[in-house]
């Protein structure tokens, strides 16, 4: 698993729910956090938005919650792409406590135009890019 890319993130009360617990979309959101820093990395300082009216958005998303993480926590949030097509990104993502696995999904970002809203191809660089970082990591 040499081409998983993480972040790490500490769990604030902003992130939980009256019982301390973390609210189950804000795994999302870690998981957003941790894909932006992905193409970052990659030197995209705002990923989702593109040249030529293009966007980054969430497709699919098939998200397993499995343990609570709750506040004050530090958790590692992954991001791995597991399929590179023509118009879109999928990410196998991990929410970890230490070693315990506590929500896992995968996450499907496709290319659109900004006007119409219909699926475009990824800029050949970036598409390039994720391609080389996927591929000699």
């Amino acid at each position: 698993m040499s081409n998983v890319f993480s972040i790490n993130v500490r769990v604030y009360i902003e992130d939980t729910d009256a019982g301390g617990i973390v609210y189950y979309v804000n795994y999302l959101k870690f998981m957003e956090r941790s894909r932006t820093e992905f193409l970052r990395n990659l030197g995209y300082d705002k990923p989702a938005i593109l040249d030529e009216n293009m966007l980054l958005v969430v497709h699919s998303a098939n998200v397993q919650y499995r343990r609570p993480a709750r506040l004050d926590d530090s958790l590692e949030i992954t991001a791995e792409v597991v399929k590179l097509a023509r118009s879109y990104v999928e990410f196998r993502q991990q929410v970890l406590r230490g070693n315990e696995l506590l929500c896992d999904g995968l996450i499907r970002i496709a290319c659109v135009n900004g006007i119409t809203m219909k699926p475009c191809a990824i800029p050949s660089a970036m598409h390039q890019h994720i391609n080389h970082q996927i591929t000699h990591q």
